[in-house]
């Protein structure tokens, strides 16, 4: 599931309602999807109640709702589809600060699959998986109103990722690691991973102004993004 920071936080705190979070609980207890009255029935709930709570938690991606005829009849005269409630198949989670564990599982798969096809080294393989990743998310960027490349675009899109950025004069410093305890247990690994995730969404967002150097800190991300001092100087055109 890809929705941001705030509609994961804004579905999990609809459980916070009893009413509303014993009908998810009884919902996905089921083997398979239950109508409005059946969960009412079972929860001893009148029917309003019972449609108003299954319809907010379908509404903020809780359940899914299908349509299933019970009757067992289809096509004329068999009545219309019951409208039925099931798990969603979207995973819903939040972890405060943030935390993306669940990329870093993707990436070590997909390279671990390349190792498996060509031999490489497992780290060439991680690194050149980061990168990609790193474009593919900058191209996912539905952002129409500014230029890829620029301050803003780059901000928002670390900020979905968790990394926390805030501007230090020319540089931008990470106040937070998506990976963690993964980087604390396996620093060099994680870390330059990290570094060609970053590399890969400034690629692919144009900026050519920054590059993704290793710079750890106390209480920050490992990689610190600043101004590129392998670009030769600007130098004056001739008057």
């Amino acid at each position: 599931m890809n929705e941001s920071r705030d509609a994961r936080i804004l579905a999990i705190a609809a459980l916070e309602e009893p009413t509303r979070r014993r009908l998810y609980d009884h919902v996905v207890r089921q083997t398979g999807p239950v109508t409005r009255d059946e969960a009412a029935a079972a929860l001893e709930l009148p029917r309003s109640t019972a449609a108003f709570h299954l319809d907010r938690l379908a509404e903020e991606g809780l359940l899914e709702v299908v349509f299933e005829r019970r009757t067992g009849r289809s096509g004329p005269g068999a009545g219309r589809p019951s409208k039925l409630y099931q798990r969603s198949s979207d995973d819903i989670g939040i972890s405060l600060p943030e935390r993306r564990y669940d990329l870093v599982g993707g990436l070590l798969a997909a390279a671990l699959e390349d190792v498996e096809a060509s031999g490489e080294s497992p780290r060439v393989a991680l690194d050149r998986r980061a990168r990609q990743l790193g474009t593919a998310l900058a191209a996912a960027v539905d952002d129409t109103t500014d230029d890829p490349a620029s301050p803003r675009v780059l901000m928002q899109l670390l900020e979905d990722q968790g990394f926390e950025p805030r501007a230090d004069a020319d540089a931008i410093v990470l106040g937070n690691c998506p990976f963690h305890t993964l980087a604390r247990q396996h620093t060099d690994l994680v870390c330059e991973m990290n570094r060609r995730l970053l590399e890969g969404v400034l690629a692919g967002l144009g900026i050519t102004r920054l590059q993704a150097n290793l710079k750890p800190a106390p209480n920050h991300c490992c990689v610190r993004l600043e101004p590129d001092t392998r670009r030769p100087p600007m130098t004056p055109s001739p008057s």
